[in-house]
């Protein structure tokens, strides 16, 4: 575990000194202007109101207009000491970073606008838990198809990293295998790519401010998982599936072409959603995952590109024809197709509105985009992907290409 730590703070220096930076750059304080180099009065009735994994500290400054800044030092943890300022204009500094729940000193100067600094005035702070200290009794490690999901609550929706470690033979130690970045509220993400062969994994938690959690560690074997072959998957039309436009039809979805000139799948505009199609997949298959292309280029983000999306699928030889609702809750069966679970289109990246898309964006829609398919979906056959609704929410859909993962239902 010790090397585990040690190599972590490594890994993670680069985002400390980042934070330290970030609380020494200019802010609107100006280079000092003042002649005027007598001490300056120190800040009083200091109060403290405290946070996960920080503090808030109020007081009055002193009544001079020489003064340029407050400078609050501290430590987070032995041996990382970090400074946070605050304007002149503000009667509040933020500490932030603590690895613990507990009692910290914060010394307090104010700063003139000459660089000299007054009296010390030491706080103690007492944080409440830090967040990657709340998100790692959340920690939960499962097999997957070709690896492990990991599943965790961040309710504070505050930046946290997960770190997986590998035993690695060689070395005879635990490597980082993975780190994984995230404000959402609820994590649940997948590693991929190893065989069915037992390996020893572990899991922590880590923040921005380096600190980190102690190590959860699972012994684990993966499920198999294949790339279904297109070559084997078959158009299965229904009465209810959605009018084909354009020529556009379900077989392209699985013709290996993603490029904006070539053909997809489109629906005929007109009719309310859902726009659905159905498909055969060669076989009695439990899926773990799929990637989807949407409409690559100016298409990115808007047209008909599916926003909302459904996975419906049959495990039966000649599943009948039922009328799929708006969205449903995952399991829900109608006729003979069951909802394997309902799918949202990331928002672009770059966090532009639809119609002002970078070409970060269309990068990111051409290389295709990941979804998962609940462990405890059932095995099937056949496939009905029905959109619910579009980016620019319009009469019609389309999509390029469908790819999907799991293992033979033997």
């Amino acid at each position: 575990m010790k090397n585990i730590k040690l190599y972590c703070l490594q890994i993670l220096c680069g985002l400390v000194l980042f934070g330290i930076s970030a609380c020494k750059e200019n802010k609107g304080f100006n280079d000092p202007v003042s002649s005027d180099t007598s001490k300056p009065g120190i800040v009083t009735n200091v109060k403290v109101d405290n946070f996960n994994g920080g503090s808030y500290i109020t007081y009055d400054l002193p009544n001079s207009e020489n003064i340029l800044y407050v400078l609050a030092k501290y430590s987070i943890r032995n041996g990382v000491a970090r400074e946070t300022k605050a304007s002149y204009y503000s009667d509040t500094v933020t500490v932030i970073g603590f690895e613990k729940s507990q009692e910290y000193d914060v010394t307090l100067y104010t700063v003139s606008r000459a660089n000299v600094m007054s009296d010390p005035v030491t706080v103690t702070v007492h944080p409440d838990t830090p967040v990657y200290l709340m998100v790692k009794p959340t920690v939960e490690v499962n097999t997957d198809f070709g690896g492990i999901n990991i599943r965790a609550l961040n309710p504070d929706k505050r930046e946290i990293g997960i770190v997986t470690v590998l035993f690695n033979p060689a070395t005879n130690q635990m490597d980082v295998e993975d780190q994984y970045f995230t404000k959402s509220d609820s994590i649940n993400f997948s590693l991929r790519g190893y065989d069915t062969q037992e390996r020893d994994f572990g899991v922590y938690v880590t923040d921005q401010y380096g600190n980190i959690s102690d190590t959860l560690f699972t012994k684990l074997s993966p499920l198999f998982e294949t790339m279904l072959d297109k070559s084997k998957f078959t158009t299965f039309r229904l009465g209810s599936d959605t009018e084909i436009g354009y020529g556009w039809e379900t077989r392209y979805l699985w013709d290996g072409r993603t490029d904006n000139s070539s053909s997809g799948w489109h629906t005929n505009p007109g009719p309310p959603p859902p726009y659905v199609t159905t498909f055969g997949i060669g076989g009695s298959f439990k899926l773990s995952r799929f990637t989807l292309w949407e409409r690559p280029a100016n298409f990115a983000f808007n047209h008909g590109n599916p926003r909302n999306f459904s996975l419906w699928g049959s495990n039966l030889a000649n599943p009948a024809d039922a009328a799929l609702p708006v969205s449903a809750p995952t399991g829900t069966v109608v006729g003979d197709w069951v909802c394997l679970q309902n799918y949202t289109y990331p928002n672009p990246p770059s966090g532009k509105p639809v119609g002002s898309t970078t070409a970060g964006d269309e990068e990111f829609v051409k290389a295709g985009v990941n979804f998962n398919v609940p462990l405890q979906a059932p095995a099937i056959r056949y496939i009905r992907f029905s959109v619910d609704r579009t980016w620019t929410g319009g009469n019609f859909a389309h999509a390029m290409e469908l790819s999907f993962y799991g293992s033979p239902n033997n």
